[in-house]
């Protein structure tokens, strides 16, 4: 299926739900572990119904949902945004409630002048198989760890930081946690790309980007 854009996720409205790096995010406060279950198996009734399934964590207080399509590469397609509408729907008539600002994913970024050479390595190393590669990143299908991205890069000499955190966030929390990150120690180095992504440092000079799905394709 098409692999929808930026804009047309933005204009599907969907309140509860949060792009992040590759996926939809939805968080969904629960009173307690039954009501989770109750809703994660309510929500998988539903996802066996459309032949298309979801990523579903239960854990203390919540119940977290991400959503993507695994065709020739992980992205959002409109079978994602019809499951996301009938997920909140479940999830209203629940009485949860839905927390976007809370959607966080946590990317690893490796600058490299040699992705074919480094990928292969990072791939098995850390899911098992040296083919849980889409694009310039290692996926791992099940999500036990992280996303490895590669970022391109010139030859450089050593030393230089060459690992860096992308720290995916719901826009309307970015720029509070941007804020919150400099006033305990670290700095702003480049917001010229805001609200994309907004690079930090903390105070030994350790670089992280701070991105949102706003202002890209």
């Amino acid at each position: 299926m098409k692999q929808l854009s930026t804009q047309e996720i933005l204009d599907a409205g969907l309140d509860d739900w949060r792009k992040l790096a590759q996926a939809l995010h939805a968080r969904y406060r629960i009173p307690d572990f039954t009501a989770g279950a109750t809703f994660v198996a309510a929500v998988a009734e539903a996802a066996e119904a459309a032949n298309h399934h979801p990523d579903l964590k239960l854990v203390y207080g919540a119940v977290d949902v991400s959503l993507c399509t695994h065709e020739d590469g992980w992205w959002v397609t409109q079978k994602d945004v019809d499951l996301a509408r009938t997920i909140s729907e479940i999830a209203r008539k629940s009485g949860l409630k839905p927390e976007p600002g809370a959607v966080t994913q946590l990317e690893i970024a490796l600058d490299t002048a040699h992705e074919s050479r480094v990928a292969p390595f990072w791939s098995v190393l850390l899911t098992g198989s040296a083919d849980n590669r889409i694009q310039d990143s290692v996926l791992d299908p099940t999500n036990r760890v992280p996303s490895v991205w590669f970022q391109g890069t010139d030859e450089h000499e050593t030393p230089r930081q060459r690992w860096h955190f992308d720290l995916w966030l719901a826009p309307e929390v970015a720029q509070e946690r941007i804020t919150a990150a400099v006033a305990n120690g670290g700095a702003v180095l480049d917001d010229s790309q805001a609200p994309s992504f907004t690079v930090l440092a903390d105070p030994d000079g350790n670089k992280v980007c701070v991105c949102t799905y706003l202002e890209r394709e």
